[in-house]
């Protein structure tokens, strides 16, 4: 057993992949603190604010070790925030190198302007990997979307059967939330935090003022080393940034869930429609060898169940910001946000294994729709049968007695035995309307659940055209 308690991902497994873990983990918040504290010192060199060779000795000294989460963890109770120890430590080792050089490390900067800038470059990152997930997971739902555009299903509205649809639609529908999220998550900012002790830059203008620049002029230079977003201001207060980040990463979990929850309940024996894909080890059951337990779609349901609150505490941080520093609101955040992070890649990573992967089964989609049969097309059929039930012809006449003559037919259908009302329906609409006025043919037509799909296809096309960079990857059918 590891000497040093950790947090692995044990109790939360669609957060356990150690690349989420590298990215987001205790040990990528200290590196991405360094890196800030090291591009600042090459900002002030850069701007003949620190002797020549600060950056390089803070540079060695942020990669010559000794920033030891745990015990990093252990000291940041002493402030309130990990930045404290971590820019000890730092200055520690670069006095001991570079005596000269120590006045650049975290000269004119507070914590919070470090951590938020760590932050946002962490996020930056780990957003950056997690794409690529999304798109191969896009890429996988629009093929699907695009081979099955003719694979009749029944659609379900509140649990029942309500009327034909098709599997494309569906596997469209699942790329439409998913790219909408992607689209979110596109227009995040991670923007650099520069605001001093106060957020009135009063160290920052005094330091660039030696050097006969403004803090400003630092600030954006700082971001262009980290790859970050110039900010107008100091957001110090105004958590916009972040709880707009939290709510892409919140609505991408959404979209994982609602793929997941409709292949949690169509893989179901009963219904038989789709299986996730196998592989060695997944799906085991402790007790039952049998067993093929649909993994992914749990996982991803599981980040979906989790990360509204995560999303929400984001809001609530913001929503208690006070004064130029929160007392509690701002540490509180922190946590959330990296939870949040690791919660949508663990999400994105099970969702595009399980769409590559999906397998779909037509027979049993076809099997369960003709559970209902005729009865399907009802609407469709009232449409036609009940001004002739009125006396008048197809498609004209009024909804008088007619129409409860229809619903008499319904009724008396919904009777039969499960399996058999599709069939009974028919029979009795037969019986109903004379053939003088409604061939067996037309009728044979009028119950083709192939002809009443409405704009399913240009539906899916007009999803795709909506997100054509998530959908171009989809085009080829393998």
């Amino acid at each position: 057993m590891s000497a040093v308690p950790g947090n692995f991902g044990l109790l939360s497994p669609v957060t356990a992949d150690p690349r989420r873990h590298s990215a987001a983990g205790d040990d990528a918040v200290v590196e991405a603190v360094l890196a800030v504290e090291t591009a600042w010192a090459e900002v002030l060199e850069d701007a003949g604010l620190a002797p020549a060779g600060a950056a390089a000795a803070v540079r060695k000294a942020a990669k010559a070790g000794g920033f030891n989460a745990a015990d990093l963890a252990a000291a940041a109770q002493g402030g309130g925030n990990p930045v404290i120890p971590i820019v000890a430590r730092l200055r520690e080792l670069v006095s001991g190198d570079n005596p000269q050089a120590s006045g650049a490390v975290h000269a004119s900067l507070t914590s919070q302007d470090v951590l938020d800038t760590a932050l946002m470059r962490l996020s930056a990152h780990h957003v950056a990997a997690l794409r690529e997930d999304v798109a191969g997971a896009t890429a996988a739902l629009a093929r699907l979307a695009r081979r099955h555009a003719g694979t009749l299903q029944p659609a379900r509205t509140l649990t029942q059967h309500s009327l034909p649809s098709t599997f494309g639609l569906k596997a469209a529908q699942w790329f439409h939330g998913l790219a909408a999220a992607a689209t979110r998550l596109d227009a995040a900012d991670f923007p650099v935090q520069f605001g001093g002790a106060a957020g009135t830059l009063a160290a920052g203008s005094a330091l660039a003022a030696k050097g006969g620049t403004d803090a400003f002029t630092l600030a954006d230079s700082l971001a262009a080393k980290l790859g970050l977003a110039t900010a107008p201001a100091p957001w110090h207060t105004n958590r916009t940034s972040v709880t707009a980040l939290g709510d892409a990463l919140a609505s991408l979990c959404d979209a994982a869930g609602k793929v997941a929850n409709d292949v949690l309940l169509l893989s179901r024996p009963e219904f038989g429609e789709l299986a996730e894909p196998r592989a060695d080890g997944r799906g085991v059951s402790s007790a039952m060898p049998q067993k093929q337990n649909p993994v992914l779609s749990i996982l991803a349901r599981s980040a979906a169940l989790a990360a509204p609150q995560q999303a929400a505490q984001l809001h609530l941080a913001a929503a208690l910001s006070v004064d130029e520093r929160p007392d509690g609101a701002w540490h509180s955040e922190w946590e959330a946000l990296r939870t949040l992070l690791e919660l949508a890649g663990g999400a994105a990573a099970a969702l595009r294994e399980l769409a590559e992967g999906l397998h779909v089964f037509p027979e049993a989609m076809g099997a369960n729709l003709a559970l209902s049969g005729p009865l399907l097309l009802s609407e469709a059929a009232g449409a036609v049968v009940v001004p002739l039930m009125d006396g008048g012809t197809a498609g004209g006449g009024t909804a008088g007695g007619g129409k409860a003559r229809f619903q008499e037919v319904v009724d008396a259908a919904l009777q039969a035995p499960r399996g058999g009302q599709g069939a009974e329906f028919a029979r009795l609409l037969r019986s109903a309307v004379p053939q003088e006025t409604l061939s067996d043919a037309a009728l044979a037509r009028l119950l083709d659940p192939s002809g009443y799909l409405g704009e399913s296809r240009a539906i899916i096309e007009r999803i795709f055209a909506a997100y054509p960079r998530w959908a171009a990857e989809g085009t080829s059918d393998e």
